[in-house]
């Protein structure tokens, strides 16, 4: 670890892991300590089945794992549902709770806004009565369409990056948790006020902001970016026309331009690389 670097929290999204970042990692821990866990229920972490998955308690391990490390400052990228939790970790930051300083956030697609997030199908009956039922039947080649389907059209995933992420989400026999983390879309609507606020008010609490946001997203795409500005003072967007719910995946160099731009131009006054 380069004690001299700053510490960059990476936060993924459902249903898959930290993996999703493997194409900017590299370039990241040139600039960061990179810490990138997969979260509770995902990835290489457990899966239990008895227990009561919520973005709260993905933020306490995030903070007692910072805690762990020793590190008393961070920063986050944050994905799809680790958007959530990062949005969790803000509201502790504004309410004086928080464990360690944040630095700066940068969301990349996800539901910031639950009036603006449009789940998909597979989404929506896992988030029902169906739930258990759905997580069973699902297999490799439905997983691979229902991803495909959220990529930007010239920017699919590969066969080998849908066999990576199908191994991530069946690992540990993942599938019987699948209905109890889908829990977060309800969340988002129970803790509106607390998680849209503190987005809102983060320009009050110095903390940097910015949004990188596939537009063909059909899920947090155009539309969500587009309440963003509505939403969040000085809004600090950064639209990538074509690419769809992955764009760490579907335009990395494009990510970590923005990515990198954010942190030389908006945070680095404050906190140097």
């Amino acid at each position: 670890m380069d004690h001299d670097a700053p510490t960059l929290l990476l936060i993924h999204g459902f249903p898959t892991s930290s993996w999703d970042f493997s194409p900017i990692w590299q370039a990241l821990t040139t600039h960061f300590n990179v810490i990138a866990p997969d979260l509770l229920g995902f990835g290489f972490s457990a899966k239990p089945v008895a227990y009561d998955y919520s973005i709260l308690d993905q933020a306490d391990l995030c903070e007692a794992l910072l805690t762990r490390l020793g590190v008393n400052r961070f920063h986050i990228l944050a994905h799809n549902y680790g958007d959530s939790v990062a949005q969790e970790l803000l509201a502790r930051a504004h309410d004086g709770s928080a464990l360690a300083a944040l630095g700066s956030v940068c969301f990349l697609n996800g539901g910031l806004f639950p009036e603006t997030h449009r789940a998909r199908i597979v989404q929506r009956l896992l988030l029902s009565p169906l739930g258990g039922l759905v997580a069973r039947q699902m297999n490799s080649a439905r997983f691979a369409d229902s991803m495909t389907a959220i990529f930007g059209r010239a920017t699919p995933p590969s066969r080998a990056e849908l066999a990576a992420m199908w191994s991530m989400v069946i690992e540990n026999d993942g599938l019987r948790v699948l209905p109890k983390l889908i829990g977060y879309i309800t969340e988002r609507k129970r803790y509106r006020a607390r998680w849209v606020g503190a987005t809102t008010k983060a320009r009050n609490d110095n903390i940097p902001l910015r949004l990188i946001d596939g537009a063909d997203d059909p899920i947090s795409g155009r539309h969500m970016a587009a309440r963003y500005a509505e939403l969040v003072p000085d809004a600090d967007i950064m639209l990538l026309n074509a690419i769809g719910h992955y764009p760490q995946m579907e335009a990395p160099e494009e990510v970590l331009r923005g990515f990198i731009g954010f942190h030389e131009t908006r945070v680095a006054p404050r906190f140097p690389l």
